[in-house]
């Protein structure tokens, strides 16, 4: 996994009111469904669609589930700083876009980025504030039982998440929070209750 540095770009932080939600999960732990839920939940948080140069998987739609890239086009828009957080992953590059990001925060609403660790890394460096939460399975071995029951990849690609997902496990500790989804119901209303304490406080400055 290879991440890229963002140089000198300067967001207007002092200008910022939103809340950045970022969550973070091995591949398989449910962290897309966890952030479906709290989308529901609360439905004016804005959802920043990340950028990728992989082909879609079948049933995925540009503009819903990613925006879909080609590589060169990508690394061209590295040069000019076009993205706030990338990383190469599974041999596909990934991306948010910086503009979108600061667009929607210093409108004074909140948004959620779901992303991987290295992503986190960078977003935090440009936005100290942002709220961090890791989404943990409740083990790994039934973090590869899901992902052979999903059926979509190879054992391959299997054997490369698990080994992925030990590394992204190891970072859990760098998160202000973390979630293990043993029973979704439960782990559900914990992303919501975390989520609603930091839009309490903002509400009240």
């Amino acid at each position: 996994m290879n991440t890229g540095k963002i140089k000198n770009r300067k967001a207007g932080h002092s200008r910022i009111t939103g809340n950045l939600f970022v969550v973070s999960a091995p591949s398989g732990s449910g962290k897309t469904t966890l952030c479906k839920a709290l989308l529901k939940h609360y439905p004016d948080i804005g959802y920043s669609v990340s950028t990728t140069t992989r082909k879609p998987r079948k049933g995925e739609k540009e503009g819903i589930d990613y925006h879909f890239m080609g590589k060169r086009e990508f690394l061209e828009k590295l040069n000019s700083h076009y993205w706030a957080e990338w990383a190469l992953v599974h041999d596909h590059y990934y991306g948010t876009s910086a503009a979108f990001l600061d667009g929607v925060l210093m409108s004074g609403r909140d948004i959620l980025l779901d992303i991987d660790v290295q992503g986190m890394r960078q977003i935090v460096e440009h936005y100290p504030d942002a709220v961090t939460i890791f989404i943990m399975p409740p083990s790994l071995d039934v973090l590869r039982e899901r992902l052979k029951k999903r059926g979509t990849d190879s054992r391959k690609t299997i054997d490369k998440r698990m080994k992925n997902a030990e590394a992204e496990v190891s970072n859990k500790d760098l998160y202000r929070h973390i979630i293990i989804n043993d029973r979704l119901e439960i782990a559900q209303k914990q992303l919501i209750e975390i989520v609603g304490r930091y839009r309490k406080i903002r509400n009240k400055k």
